[in-house]
Parts: C-alpha cells; structure tokens; sequence
C-alpha cells in the first residue's frame, strides 16, 4: 500500500500527472491558492467531492462533525444543511464580544480532519475504495489549510485515506514540513517553468497573456502570462481588474471567494482606496468573526496599505486594530503591540484611546511574559475614564460595562477575587436596570459565566451551578459551560453527573482537547479505565505534544502494571520534548518499578536538573538513592521536598526510614513523631518505623 507523498516542482501540469497517475479515477485534485478562495481554499474542495456520498451513507458521521464542517465553509450548509444557532451566530458584529483565534480554528480543522478518517475508514470497511486525495499548491495556500493538510497527513494512515502535498520547491510552515518529512515519500521534479510558457502551445499576444493571469485570478505559474501582466500600462491592468471583480460579483460569490479573489481584484483594480478597501473591509471582518487570525492579519495590514488615514481614519484604525489582535492569536506580541502604539501616536480620537487602551491592558494581564498586571490595570483605568465621558448615555453604560468587565478580570489574575466579583455584579444590575432582556444578550451572558467562574472561585458553588445552568440553557451549543458545570459536579463527587455534562459536550462541541482529556479523568475515578483511554488516545492523535495528556495516560498505564506502554508512551513524548522533566521523571519511575534503579537514577536525575523544584522527581530521585544505599543522598532530597510542599507525613516517614538507615535513629524518631500529628498519616506504618527507631535509641546508638 502506497503512503503519502510530497511532490516537488515548479510545474502544476507535471506535479498532477505524476500525483494522480496511479490513481485518477479516484484522485480528489484540490487547489489550494489563497487568491482563490482564503482559508480552507482546496478543503472546500474535498468536502464537495465527499459529503454527498457521506449524508447518503452515514448521516450520523455528518451529523457529529456538522458544526466543523460548516464553520469555515458556510456554503456547504447546501449539502448537509445549516449549522445550529448559537446566541454568538445571532449577535450583531456590533454588539460581539466573543471572538476566537488561530486555536478555535486549529480545534475545527482537527474536526475536519476526524470526519475524513472516519469517512474513508467507512468506505473501506465497506469494501469500497475512498478517494485519493491531491492537495496542490499547497507552498501557496493560506495557513489554515497549511495547517489542515498538516493534520491530516499526520493523523491519516494512508491505508485508508492517502494524501499527497503538491507545491513548488521551497520551505512550507514549520509543523507541515516537520510533518511531511516524518510522514511523506518526496519526489522532486527536474526543471523550470521556461519564461515563454512552457505549458502552452498556442501563441498568444501580450494582452491575451495579461488577461489570462488576471482571469486565473493572480494565482498562474506561467511566466509568460506574469511578465505580460507586469508590462501592461497600469490602467489597462487595473480596468482587467475592474472586469474580473465584476464578474466574481454578479456571480453571488462565496464567502472565500469575497476573502480571496474578490479582495484581491478589488484592492488592484482602478479604486483600491474606495472599492477596494470596502473588499478588504468586508473580508476582514468575516475572517474576525470566523477566527482567521493568519487571515485577518494579512487583509489588516493590506487594508492599511490601501487606506488614507487621515480621510479614513475609522477603517484604518478598525484594519489596524484587528489586525494586532490577530496577531495576539498568533503568539505575534511585539507585531501587536507596535500596531497599538501606532494608532495611539496617529489619533486624538477618545474612543480609538479607549479602545487601544483596553487592548494593551489585555495584552498586559493575558499574554506578555512575564504578565504585569499593575500596567494592566494602568491601562484598563483610562479605557474606564475615557469611557465615563462618552457623550452618548447609552454608549457611556455600553462601554463602561464592557470596560468595567475587563477591569474584573485584571483584579482576578491580581487576587482580588471580591473586587473582581463585586464589579462584575455591578455591570450586571446596570445592565439590567436600563436594557430590554433582548439587548445585549451576548454581553450579558459573557458577564453571568465570569460571575459564575469567580463564584466558583470563591466557594459559593450553589450560586455559581445556578449560573452555569441558566447559560446551558440560554446557549447549548457554547460547551465551555457544560464544561464549567462538570467541574462542579466533580467537586462535589457526583462523576455521574459530571460525565452526563461531558457527554453532552462532547456530543455538541467541535473535539476540543481539553473536553477529552477532562471527560478522561473523570472517566478514571469512576474506574472506567478503557473509557479514559480511549479519550487519551483521541487527544494524543490530534496533539501528540499535550503533556499533560502523556502523562495521565502514562500514569494509568503505570497503575494497570503496562511498563512497555508506558515506556513508548514516554519515549514519543520525549521525542517531541526532550527536556521535558515530567516526562523524565516518569521514565525513572517506569524504570524504578522495572528494577533498574540505576537506569532510573539517571533519569530521575535528569528530571531535577532541569527543575530542582518538581517534586515527584525530587521524592523518587530520594527512593532510588535509598535503594542504592545512598541514605545522606536520600535524606537530602526528601530535606528539599519538604521545604517545598510543607509539612507532609508521608515525605516525613519516608525520611525517617532514611534517617534510620543512614544511623541517626533520634532525627528518624523525630520526623516520625512529627507525621503523626498531620492529617493522613498513616499511623501503622509510623508506629512500626517508631518501635525500630525506639529500640535503636534505647540501645544506646546516636
């Protein structure tokens, strides 16, 4: 059976024949350029191919990935039906307050990527063939895609779906070449595109060449065709442009081809700064609404080149400010930052100070490293005074909500939990007093779920359940809350019902890591270890690099005595992290139960050099020095440990015996005396150690 390959050249023509020659009854061939059709440009083609045969066969599969398939592609709601309302879907962009990034969207196309496997998984099994699936232009792609096709290649075993990656010689993103190069058969083409167009055999003048790079909508390879369009007198190129975007318009385009073709025909065609910033305006705001971040970015800052500031200062500030929050999404913090100031140093304007001033103090309290919360709160105090002296009563309770909003959330990361919650409460009852229950309700549901996380923070779960339980109602299709209320539950010690709200979030939302690592859990102290495992494996599929994951999984296989799952466990995490000391200390401890504390040491002791202060690795470092004679060793490191976690009667038995051995029975009596008085010792196992310690001391030794 044939794997995935990567193909390499500068032709499309040779890198289709040679990708679909084995196989071109079957072969899916998707284009992938983002001038087409933005993100999931080529994914949108698969699934056209697929998901008619799919709601014929197996509507349930659909049915589990509908809000994936349907949320970076709008359009395919013509084939599988429309994707369930949610409160955000019926909120005005004006009024949104909830906004995802390059992680929601990563979480979709794991979704994506799911209902691929599971369909071709289905067709095999049935004994048909699935398709072979060709992505092309894949060096050109947007980075939703990249990241798709990354996905799918790493999680599809090409015994039941194979994939092959098309693109021109250079370097992909980091995760996708990591991905091919581990995954993927290359084969690279010999020779260039010739600068006649090699791939055409018909003679064509200049303006038929211009017009054919224009009407394949900037995204030909032909050299001819590019250096035609490049001579063309700059309005006869832009007229070309005019004609095309025109074309794509009358045509009701799609959502990803307003993103794509049309922005980029509008933004170089003869009205970049009127038309073709309204194309660019229009793709960034669904591409933020979405969580496109790479997208956003890419239009912001093209939007900004097309943009006067001074005559459209509102829409060079808007491309602007969208454009560093996505760069926020995008780990880009310094890019953000300067975009803010930059804002800041154009405009006079208060609520663009408002507004930035708020998003620094975001940036301040959320995502630099390390946080400073007190310039945090510097910032969010003039985001509050600024908005205090709105002229508009309805805008000075609108945004001194919002801000006050934020305000809280700074005071939480600073400890303040009653002042958080206490202002929370505030632009709660404000709200209510002055709003229709009709207005506003995204808003208010966000400010009831952190009033219901920071009731659960303080202890007040009773309130806090009543909380979470009005916005599962109000929202069932936002997970987080179904989520929040299972970690009730579990406090609580009803896993029954804790597991019922996992259920049920699994069953609603796109497959969120989290969401299975935590069902998994939960699934382990109900002693339903096959369930936990199979959540662990899901998670680990999609994100092989989630430690935490790793760990638990290792942990249980550790429990169920399974040392060689456990050591593969770790040695693929290590792999991925070789520094990891959590995963150091479970190779010595896997070792430790194997007998081989040597081995163990070495491990245990790599662990503690790389964090002096991890206790697991500190205590089992401890109990390989005393299997190895090593009592001073030993006693060390329990002395460490305890100076860590406090007052603990286990570490404390456990340095006694070490004390013991090391021949000072009267520090060991010492250490024992002093566990029995702490919760949770374990009285007959000190008892015992005490009556040794007792002999030795009456004998007259130390």
């Amino acid at each position: 059976m044939a794997g995935h390959r990567r193909i390499v050249g500068a032709s499309p023509a040779a890198r289709l024949r040679l990708a679909t020659e084995a196989g071109a009854d079957r072969a899916v061939v998707a284009r992938c350029h983002r001038r087409l059709r933005g993100p999931y440009t080529g994914v949108d083609t698969v699934l056209r191919a697929v998901l008619p045969e799919a709601v014929r066969r197996w509507p349930e599969l659909v049915e589990h990935h509908r809000v994936e398939l349907l949320y970076g592609m709008p359009e395919l709601a013509e084939l599988i039906g429309a994707a369930p309302q949610t409160l955000l879907s019926e909120t005005d962009f004006e009024e949104r307050t909830r906004f995802f990034g390059a992680a929601m969207i990563r979480c979709m196309s794991q979704g994506v990527v799911s209902f691929l496997i599971g369909y071709a998984r289905r067709v095999r099994s049935g004994g048909g063939l699935p398709p072979y699936l060709v992505f092309d232009e894949v060096d050109q792609a947007e980075p939703t895609t990249q990241e798709l096709i990354a996905l799918l290649v790493r999680r599809a075993d090409p015994k039941h779906l194979q994939v092959t990656v098309c693109a021109a010689a250079g370097p992909l993103p980091d995760e996708l070449e990591q991905v091919l190069a581990r995954c993927a058969d290359r084969v690279d083409l010999a020779g260039p595109l010739s600068a006649a167009g090699s791939e055409h055999e018909v003679e064509r003048g200049d303006a038929e060449l211009a017009e054919a790079y224009v009407a394949g909508d900037g995204t030909g390879v032909d050299a001819a065709e590019l250096i035609a369009y490049q001579r063309l007198d700059p309005a006869a190129r832009a007229r070309l442009h005019d004609r095309r975007a025109d074309a794509l318009e009358q045509a009701s385009p799609s959502w990803g081809i307003r993103v794509g073709a049309l922005a980029y025909h509008r933004e170089h065609g003869s009205d970049p700064s009127g038309a073709g910033r309204l194309a660019l305006f229009a793709a960034q705001r669904y591409c933020v609404e979405a969580g496109f971040s790479a997208s956003v970015l890419d239009l912001g800052l093209r939007g900004r080149a097309v943009t006067d500031p001074i005559t459209d200062q509102h829409d060079f500030w808007d491309f602007s400010h969208q454009a560093a929050a996505a760069c926020i999404s995008l780990k880009r913090h310094a890019q953000a930052t300067e975009l803010y100031l930059d804002v800041l140093r154009r405009y006079t304007d208060p609520r663009i100070h408002m507004m930035t001033s708020y998003s620094m103090a975001m940036l301040h309290t959320r995502f630099l490293e390390p946080r400073d919360h007190d310039q945090a709160l510097r910032w969010q105090n003039n985001a509050i005074a600024i908005a205090g002296l709105l002229p508009d009563p309805a805008d000075r309770l609108s945004f001194g909500v919002f801000h006050d909003n934020a305000l809280a959330l700074i005071q939480m990361h600073r400890g303040k939990l009653t002042e958080a919650l206490e202002l929370i409460e505030s632009c709660i009852t404000r709200l209510d007093a002055e709003l229709t229950d009709d207005e506003w309700k995204l808003h208010r549901s966000q400010l009831l779920y952190n009033r219901a996380r920071l009731l659960t923070a303080t202890g007040r779960l009773d309130e806090a359940f009543a909380d979470f339980t009005t916005l599962v109602d109000l929202d069932p299709y936002y997970t987080d809350y179904l989520s929040e209320r299972a970690r009730i539950h579990r406090i609580r010690g009803d896993y029954a019902a804790a597991l019922a709200d996992y259920d049920r979030a699994v069953e609603l939302a796109p497959p969120f890591p989290e969401l299975y690592y935590n069902r998994g859990t939960a699934r382990v102290s109900v002693g339903d270890t096959a369930g936990a495992l199979e959540d662990y494996a899901y998670v680990l599929e999609m994100e092989p690099d989630d430690i935490d994951t790793r760990l638990a999984r290792a942990e249980l296989l550790l429990e169920l005595e399974d040392f060689d799952a456990v050591e593969a466990d770790v040695a693929a995490g290590l792999e991925l992290r070789p520094e990891e000391p959590r995963l150091l200390c479970m190779r010595g401890t896997v070792l430790l139960e194997r007998g081989r504390p040597a081995e163990a040491f070495e491990a245990l002791d790599a662990a503690v050099q790389r964090d002096p202060k991890y206790p697991a690795a500190l205590l089992n470092r401890a109990v390989v020095q005393y299997q190895l004679d090593r009592y001073q060793a030993a006693v060390a490191d329990l002395t460490v440990l305890l100076d860590l976690v406090g007052d603990d009667p286990d570490v404390l038995l456990n340095r006694g015996i070490a004390y013991l051995a090391e021949g000072h029975p009267a520090l060991a009596l010492a250490d024992l005396d002093h566990a029995l008085t702490l919760p949770g010792a374990d009285v007959p196992e000190l008892e015992e150690q005490r009556e040794r310690c007792l002999a030795l001391v009456g004998g007259g030794e130390e």
